[in-house]
């Protein structure tokens, strides 16, 4: 399910990952020890984001933070985004972040 989003311009690299952090499944052109540490990083940053947005939602009193719906981290030619246990690896100058963050939240109910 998750290789289709290889057909998405600009992603060089999709990963899923288990709640541990291990790597399930990766595709694209990364091997796979990038691969590996992609997931293990993806896991890390996914724990990070939810205890933020959790203390946000707290100290705020706003809706709609918790759980989060993903994330993305976003760098000067390449950027790594997240929904779920899913990352993807991008290339910035021809991927469209809508286009795989849309894509990606529905591989991840999957």
């Amino acid at each position: 399910m998750i290789k289709r989003l290889l057909a998405l311009d600009g992603v060089l690299g999709i990963c899923q990952f288990r709640d541990d952090g291990e790597l399930v499944e990766g595709y694209g052109m990364l091997d796979e020890p990038l691969m590996r540490r992609m997931a293990k990083f993806a896991h890390d940053y996914k724990r990070m984001v939810q205890g933020n947005t959790d203390q946000f939602s707290m100290f705020t009193q706003l809706t709609g933070w918790a759980p989060p719906g993903g994330w993305i981290v976003h760098g000067a030619s390449t950027s790594v985004c997240s929904v779920g246990n899913l990352v993807c690896f991008i290339d910035n100058a021809t991927a469209s972040l809508n286009e795989v963050m849309r894509d990606m939240t529905e591989a991840a109910h999957y």
